[in-house]
């Protein structure tokens, strides 16, 4: 169905396409999806001790504000990831910040963290009783003072509501955020967010979410921290600065980070690095050109726990977990696989 009409949806402006979407879900114009593997036990996992029907999530920068979390886990997703939140509300950068580049199924954006801030958000979470599993994406204010601050606040904020943390430092949008994939200065901030929680007594577990455009010695020295402070699972990756040579589309050299398709083997490729560094002792989530069973499959195959996609749904669909549960099915039972979990890191056997 979505197919028939994406041409027209297509011809809207993206950052009002995705608006509207928006909408659609909390009037609920996006009817539940019908899906006769809804409880099949070839997908169940847990995710941080909470079982999960299946390891597809919501990436975060779809549900910004947090408007639509359970109307998502009605379209099936295992898992939802809101946000990036900032302790106060900004607008992000200025417009047009979204491009839709239909013949490489990619996405360019340059949103810049753009929200209602943690005050509002936290309210509305706590007013609207969530029906799954929920991680909510903290990452600092553009004009701040402290970004170690922000991280900290982000933490106190959410830490009693979310079923995890994630720690963005990988927005290509927001200056030198990456930064933080310094040694020293990742090494600070998970050092303070480990005070913060006990500070808290919080047991929330924390995610990090990291670039894509990263050195090999960084992946080394990521994954020497990660493991040192314990962190519960990795997000692999954000969106890419780089990748634009092959693109088609005449807005492939727009400034911002880009999604889709075109991430999908660069992500392939970090994924396996960090499951052969990380050896099972944390949780990878990959992301990056999950649209189908085949790319889902591919995704596990590298050594992601779960998978999460946002672009995908752009150019697939609200029907995009159905399809690629469906897809994703075909494939394992041809393999002879009875769970999916079987074929977590086996290309790297």
């Amino acid at each position: 169905m979505f197919l028939n009409f994406r041409s027209l949806i297509f011809k809207i402006d993206p950052e009002l396409a995705h608006t509207l979407a928006i909408k659609s879900l909390k009037l609920n114009l996006i009817k539940n999806i019908f899906d006769e593997n809804r409880n099949d036990p070839m997908f169940q996992t847990s995710l941080f001790g909470k079982q999960i029907e299946n390891p597809i999530g919501m990436a975060a920068g779809f549900d910004k504000n947090a408007e639509v979390y359970n109307s998502l886990f009605k379209l099936g997703f295992g898992f939802v990831e809101v946000g990036t939140i900032t302790p106060l509300q900004q607008y992000g950068n200025p417009k047009p910040r979204v491009f839709r580049l239909v013949e490489d199924e990619a996405l360019i954006n340059r949103l810049g963290f753009n929200n209602l801030g943690s005050e509002n958000i936290n309210m509305r979470i706590r007013s609207n009783p969530i029906d799954g599993l929920l991680g909510i994406n903290i990452g600092p204010n553009k004009d701040t003072k402290n970004r170690l601050e922000d991280y900290l606040l982000g933490l106190k904020t959410f830490h009693d509501i979310a079923d995890y943390i994630t720690i963005n430092i990988s927005s290509p949008n927001t200056e030198n955020l990456r930064d933080f994939h310094e040694e020293t200065k990742f090494s600070e901030l998970l050092s303070l967010i480990e005070k913060e929680k006990n500070r808290l007594k919080s047991k929330i577990p924390i995610v990090v979410k990291i670039s894509p455009d990263i050195s090999e010695s960084q992946i080394n020295e990521i994954s020497d921290t990660i493991l040192r402070h314990s962190i519960g699972a990795i997000i692999i990756s954000n969106s890419t600065e780089n990748e634009r040579e092959r693109l088609i589309n005449i807005s492939k050299y727009q400034k911002g980070g880009l999604s889709g398709k075109p991430l999908e083997e660069k992500s392939n490729q970090l994924i396996k690095k960090f499951y052969n560094l990380l050896k099972g002792k944390t949780q990878i989530i990959g992301v990056g050109g999950v649209d189908s069973g085949k790319s889902a499959y591919k995704k596990f195959q590298s050594g992601a726990n779960y998978v999460q996609l946002y672009t995908g749904m752009v150019f697939q669909g609200p029907n995009i977990v159905r399809k690629i549960k469906k897809e994703l099915k075909e494939l394992l039972v041809k393999d002879g696989v009875k769970n999916f979990q079987e074929i977590i890191g086996n290309k790297n056997n």
